[in-house]
Order: structure tokens, then sequence, then C-alpha cells
């Protein structure tokens, strides 16, 4: 597929845009320097500030590319988009090939998180628990303009209600869950060795559905290309420790995260507690 202009420079002009108001964000610059400082991806302060800027570019950027998604990615060339090499292939399979069970998929603000979302949904509905816009007009927009396949968008604050499962189980969906937000509610847990307060509703949902998990990002590779990166399933049984299930949760995204640094939203408020 031959690219317009926009199109093949999106991810420029959202990351060179981001360039210009950085100045301006003197908060958010320190936030982010001082989260890869304390949470040890470096130890120098120059290379911190570097890499809070370069994920301050890249959520600027990859949004703008995610816009463009839906008109250069399509059922027919989706493949050819995605990289799984060195992926877990039993991921790989339960996610992409043996769609005839439902799955949940527990992510983070890391890599394409919106770009995927529509990626994925070539090969299987999708279900993602976010943050829905408070405007309508937005949210009309972006289910016409961006979600445009198979994807519910459903708010978090109104959880796994009846409706919800029913759709998920029905559809044979992928249950996806940014579980690296903050809250105030749950498991007080480790991320990159500090306390951060963690969802548990993805391995709550896994321990009562015995539904297979699979932790793991899709970063950016090159325009309009991306992947996977995560390792095997994880499967637990009703009567897990949900806390000690969550940390492997935590543990698996670190790992994602420590290999690609720079498309992590360092600059979110993820340690208000520690």
């Amino acid at each position: 597929m031959k690219l317009t202009f926009i199109q093949r420079h999106a991810y420029g002009f959202g990351a060179g845009f981001a360039s210009l108001l950085w100045p301006f964000f003197p908060g958010r610059r320190r936030l982010a320097t001082e989260n890869i400082l304390k949470c040890g991806v470096t130890d120098d302060p120059k290379e911190a500030r570097r890499m809070a800027k370069a994920s301050w570019r890249h959520l600027a950027g990859h949004i703008a590319e995610a816009l463009c998604v839906p008109n250069v990615i399509n059922a027919q060339n989706w493949r050819e988009h995605l990289d799984v090499e060195g992926a877990s292939p039993e991921a790989v399979r339960l996610l992409l090939e043996e769609t005839d069970v439902p799955v949940i998929v527990a992510s983070a603000h890391h890599g394409v998180w919106e770009a995927a979302t529509n990626l994925l949904s070539f090969a299987r509905p999708m279900i993602a628990i976010a943050r829905t816009m408070n405007s309508k007009l937005v949210s009309g927009w972006m289910k016409k303009h961006h979600f445009r396949g198979k994807i519910t968008v459903i708010d978090k604050n109104h959880g796994f209600t009846p409706d919800v499962m029913r759709q998920w189980r029905d559809t044979k969906a992928a249950m996806t869950i940014l579980v690296d937000q903050h809250t105030k509610k749950g498991a007080k847990l480790r991320f990159f060795g500090r306390t951060a307060y963690t969802f548990t509703s993805a391995t709550r949902l896994a321990m009562r559905s015995g539904a297979p998990m699979i932790v793991g990002t899709f970063v950016r590779i090159a325009p309009y290309r991306y992947k996977l990166v995560g390792g095997d399933p994880l499967r637990f049984a009703k009567d897990a420790d949900r806390d000690a299930a969550t940390q492997i949760v935590n543990d698996r995204l670190e790992a994602a995260i420590r290999a690609y640094p720079e498309q992590y939203l360092w600059f979110h408020r993820r340690w208000r507690n520690d």
C-alpha cells in the first residue's frame, strides 16, 4: 500500500510537535527524569533527561501514527505489520491463531497500545478496559474513525459487568487491560523495585475464569510495524494468591519496559505512594 504524505510522516509530526511543547512542561520533565533514575533504568542524569524527552516524543508520535492505522492496516495486510519473531509461540498461537477461546491481555502504557488494539482486532474481537473520553463528540469520532474494527471500549469505572462478561465469552474476545495505572484501591506491590498500588482486576478475572493471560506489550520498530514483547501465557488457579499472581504480572511488564524504556510513559504518576 502506498502511504500518503500525512500517513508516512505521522509519527514524525507528532514527535516534532511534542518537542516544541517539551520546554513548557517543567513538572512533567522533572517527574519523568526522577522516575527513570529511581527505577534504575540509568544512573546518569543526562541520559535520564534524554530518555524522558524521548518518551514524551514517542507518546505523541505513537498517537499520531495510531490515528492513521485504520487507513493503513487492513484485513488483508495486518500480518505484514506485526513482528512476532522472538515472542512466545504459545502466546502468539493463543492470541492470533487459536481464537476460539477468550483470552486476557495484561499490558501497560508502553509501546503502541493504541495502534495494537486496532491491529489485533483483525485476528479476534477486542474488549478494552480503559478510561473513556468525557466528550461524547470525541468518543463518537474515535469510534467512527479510530476504533473501527471489532473493538468495544469499556469504561474502567464500570468494571466487569455481567453484560461485558457475556460478550467476552460469547465472542471469544481478547480482554485487554492496562494494569499500570495508579489506583488507591489496588494491591501494594513492587514495580521497578518501588511501591506501586496495582490493579488486580486482570488477575482476579484470570483466577475466576481460568482463561489464559498474555502479559506483554507491542513496541514500535518501524513505521506501522510493531513487535510483540512478552513471555509464555500465565494461568492461575482459582485459589491462587492474588497478590503474588499480580506481582508476576508486574515483573513481566517491567522486563518488557526495561527492554524498550524510551517507549514507556515515564511522566505519569505511577508511584504516588512511593
